[in-house]
Formats: structure tokens, sequence, C-alpha cells
């Protein structure tokens, strides 16, 4: 298999898994996908899902939310981890849009990437998810992935970004992404993973990678 067949299986297997993508963060409009997708960093989107509509049922827009304090921000959040800085970033970006963009998410990277505690990856996900932008952000579960099929040397997620969008077509990374997200979860996770129901990496993975899981298996 050369390596554009490597990618076309794992584009079409991908697509006959996940015909249809669930969203992992629940949010009504671009606001509270931002805040969401800010809170899930080094949490889990099962937890974040959980502490959320408790959030947004006092304040799912800016305007609401600055009528909090960080700290009865950070009470509500304290759950998912990290509450000190992300209370802080939730208040401040709140903030920010009201002052700069007339209370509503920009949908443009850069202006983004402006505000307190958004990162790339977190801008990335909200001009894909809640504006149709094409755009490829790269959490664990893809960083891992992509390396393990060979698309990318997996030095740091920068780099597997720019792999990634330079192997496969614009059209379908805002999809794509989510897919690999949901197989990573499913059938390729980093702990406790089966190399025989992991139908992808088994067929077009990386040789060192699938040796040294053979290797470790015999021990």
């Amino acid at each position: 298999m050369n390596k554009q067949e490597k990618i076309d299986f794992v584009i079409n297997t991908l697509k006959e898994l996940y015909p249809e993508i669930p969203i992992p963060l629940d949010h009504k409009d671009s606001y509270t996908l931002l805040i969401a997708v800010l809170m899930s960093a080094q949490s889990t989107d099962v937890r974040v899902n959980k502490i959320t509509p408790l959030l947004f049922q006092i304040a799912d827009n800016p305007y609401d939310m600055i009528k909090l304090s960080v700290e009865e921000i950070r009470e509500i959040i304290k759950p998912v981890g990290l509450s000190p800085m992300k209370a802080k970033g939730i208040h401040g970006l709140s903030h920010i849009l009201i002052d700069k963009h007339d209370g509503k998410v920009p949908n443009d990277l850069e202006a983004l990437e402006e505000l307190p505690a958004v990162g790339h990856k977190t801008a990335s996900v909200v001009i894909s998810q809640a504006f149709g932008v094409p755009a490829f952000p790269v959490d664990t579960h893809i960083h891992r992935l992509l390396y393990r099929w060979g698309f990318t040397n997996g030095k740091n997620v920068v780099q597997t970004e720019k792999d990634a969008k330079r192997l496969f077509p614009e059209h379908i990374w805002n999809d794509l992404h989510l897919q690999i997200i949901w197989y990573g979860r499913q059938y390729s996770p980093a702990r406790g993973w089966d190399l025989e129901k992991d139908i992808i990496t088994k067929t077009v993975g990386r040789k060192t990678v699938i040796n040294e899981y053979y290797k470790k298996k015999k021990k």
C-alpha cells in the first residue's frame, strides 16, 4: 500500500464507521461552544458536559457571564480542573467579546487566539464547529493516531497539524478531525489498546509501532 492508498483507506474507513458525526461537547451556539472547549483542556468531555449546563443555566452569553465574579464562576466549574485559570479566562474573554466584538464570538482564528485562555486548538475547534471554516484541531487522540498511522513524526502537535493539513483534502478537515477523535477513543486508545480491534492501525500502521505492541504483549 502506498501513502495515498493508506490515506484513502483511512478516510473511507472513518466515513463508514461515522457517517453521522456527533459533536463531543454539548453547546447551543458559538459562545457556549467556546466556553465548553476552553473548559475541556486537560479534562474529559463527559465531565465538561456535566458542568456546562449548571453554568449556562446562569450565564449562557457574555453579558450574563460578566455579572458573575471570577470566584463564582470558579465555584461552578471546579470539578473540571484548572478552575482558577479557566474562570479567569471565561470572565476575561466575556469582557473582551462585549468591548471589542459586540458580544459576539469572532469567526476569525487570530481574533479568537487573542482572547484570554484561548489557544490555537480551542480557536480551531470553534471556527470549525461553530462557523464551518476548514480547520484541523489536533488533540491527544489525533496526535497519537497520526503517529501510529505513520502520517507524522509525532514530535509535537504543531507538526502533526501541518502534516494533517498537507495530507488530507481541505473540504473534509472538519468532519475528519472529529471522526479521528471518535475512532481514537473507541478503537485506538492510549491505554488498554487492543490492536486486533484497531483495523486502521493494523492495516496501515507504522511498523515500529506494531512491532512494539507485539513485543509488549509477549512480556
